[in-house]
């Protein structure tokens, strides 16, 4: 047989292409393996082993972006041009990654409620997208600034509900973001968009923000950490706020280490944000990674709060002090929420967990009691939201309003209802002649009996209760269910859950953290929540990655590429 030097070329060239494709297809199946739920470490590591450049890592991540995002929607803004100019500019600067920062060339995303200069802060909300009057950043949040100025790389602003102000992940600005375990059920809210950027490795760590459950329930949901700081170690200034008095800002790792690593760069004093001033007095000295040793439970109490176990609601806001106790109690009533018999099943197991980890974990009916439940109830801040939203407007917002009473007479319309104090269902007991005026919280008469006077009476019997019983802490369910199929009508509704009865934590400002807890029998994943005293935010670390060390409970989620349509409810 005769082969003619053109088919021997033609032979060869095939040869090369197959060679040149099976080559590139090793080198794609190697940087999935070096990268997938990798730890900041560990890609430091591969930095300075001049294993991959920031770019190539930085490619990696918005190439994920570009496969699943129609599928699962975490992302709403993508900084593709920025992230890669950047990567670039970190990659010439050369050196090893400690000298430059602590998330030098790691790749994040933010909540679409924390400002990025010079983009769209949507808050979830279409009105803020409104094109012409957008609501575009002046300059960066405190805690975007400081991620910046440690070497993180923003590639995204994540999706969220409008304003905050649901517990399931779905925006009139974007739609609707899908868990990344099983794209049908909830990631949960508000901070689900950066939860599921995060466990799917469209990004290596995120910001989350939580003004009842919103970092701490959507981690439970995906197999993340996530991170509720000590009310005054992270400034939230630059955060459109939900209630500013019960906001903060946290962040959603894939685990402790990077957690712990990053609340280190957000943590510190903000003039922008007075609950900062003095905390650095208050609080355990960064760096948290300090905290993390493997045997950090041994020999430490916790405690369960009955009233999670009994199902014991509060209401959003918390009740004035102007509600009677009838409508109080009826209020508390309708906040009430079971505890799923599966996720009590689920919890005792993470209960085993921590006893074979040298923990005593106590359950008594006296511990944090139906009581408790009804005086934190009593902690009101609704009559003091729009304040929040004005002093976010003054400084963050754009050119064309600085207020909401401005934003009101540029678009013709109010801003939306619950962030300025007009929402007849924010507040369970709004009816017949009681009614809620807005109000400045210094200058309100009532602000002692509203909110500062019940703050401390409960604070003090969460911190009572730690010491009659020699308690390191409080361990529960981070929500009372199981993530929700949204798919199909619960209860003759599709859900609005799932749902948690951890607002408390907010209205004391106290520190918590969800960590994975295991997986329910449908694989959906089930998150164990650990709170500790004001300023204890590394020991509270170290219980949290003791539990994810003596554990490992989690595993990355299984990806498809087609799923819900976008528009699916």
């Amino acid at each position: 047989m005769n082969i003619s030097k053109g088919m021997v070329r033609l032979l060869a060239a095939g040869l090369l292409a197959s060679a040149t494709g099976a080559h590139a297809e090793l080198a794609r199946i190697t940087i999935d393996s070096d990268l997938t739920d990798t730890s900041v470490p560990q890609l430091h590591a591969l930095y300075d082993g001049h294993r991959y450049t920031i770019r190539q890592v930085v490619d990696w991540y918005l190439a994920r972006i570009a496969r699943y995002n129609p599928v699962y929607r975490p992302v709403e803004q993508v900084f593709a041009d920025e992230a890669r100019a950047l990567a670039d500019q970190q990659d010439a600067a050369g050196g090893p990654s400690a000298s430059h920062g602590p998330l030098w060339g790691v790749p994040i995303v933010i909540k679409a409620n924390t400002s990025i200069a010079g983009k769209v802060t949507t808050d979830g909300w279409a009105g803020y997208t409104e094109p012409g009057r957008e609501l575009v950043a002046p300059r960066d949040a405190t805690v975007v600034a400081r991620l910046r100025a440690a070497g993180a790389i923003v590639i995204g602003h994540t999706n969220m509900p409008d304003f905050a102000n649901s517990d399931t992940n779905r925006s009139s600005s974007f739609g609707r973001t899908g868990n990344a375990y099983d794209v049908r059920f909830s990631p949960g809210g508000s901070s689900g968009g950066t939860v599921t950027a995060v466990s799917a490795n469209l990004a290596m760590l995120g910001n989350g923000t939580d003004t009842g459950n919103s970092i701490r329930m959507p981690a439970a949901t995906s197999a993340l950490v996530g991170v509720f700081p000590t009310r005054g170690l992270v400034s939230i200034a630059g955060i459109a706020p939900l209630d500013w008095l019960l906001d903060n800002t946290g962040p959603i790792a894939r685990n402790v280490t990077d957690a712990a690593i990053t609340l280190g760069v957000m943590a510190g004093e903000d003039p922008l944000d007075p609950a900062t001033v003095g905390s650095a007095q208050k609080a355990q000295k960064a760096p948290y990674t300090a905290y993390l040793k493997a045997d950090a439970l041994k020999g430490k109490r916790f405690g369960v709060p009955a009233f999670i176990l009994q199902g014991l609601g509060m209401p959003f806001h918390g009740v004035p002090a102007v509600v009677p106790d009838g409508a109080a109690a009826r209020a508390m009533a309708n906040a009430g929420i079971p505890l799923d018999p599966r996720t009590r099943a689920a919890f005792m197991r993470a209960i085993d967990d921590l006893r074979s980890l040298g923990a005593t974990v106590v359950i008594d009916d006296s511990i944090l009691p139906a009581s408790f439940a009804h005086a934190a109830a009593r902690i009101a801040t609704y009559p003091y939201v729009r304040e929040g939203t004005d002093t976010f407007l003054a400084t963050f917002g754009p050119a064309q309003y600085h207020s909401s009473a401005e934003y009101e007479r540029v678009m013709g319309t109010p801003i939306g209802a619950p962030v300025i104090g007009t929402d007849p269902g924010a507040s369970q007991f709004l009816n017949g002649d009681i009614q809620i005026r807005q109000r400045q919280v210094a200058t309100d008469p009532d602000a002692e009996k509203n909110l500062f006077a019940p703050r401390r009476q409960v604070l003090q019997q969460y911190l009572a209760t730690l010491d009659r019983l020699q308690l390191d802490g409080y361990v529960y369910p981070a929500i009372q269910m199981p993530p929700v199929d949204e798919t199909m009508p619960q209860d003759g509704a599709v859900s609005e859950g799932p749902h948690s009865l951890t607002s408390w934590v907010n209205m004391l400002g106290v520190p918590a953290v969800v960590v994975p807890g295991g997986f329910y029998a449908s694989g959906l994943p089930f998150g164990l929540e650990i709170a500790a005293r004001p300023y204890h935010d590394g020991d509270l670390l170290g219980y949290a990655y003791a539990y994810e060390q003596g554990t490992h409970h989690r595993h990355p989620p299984v990806l498809v590429e087609q799923g819900l349509l976008g528009d699916a409810p």
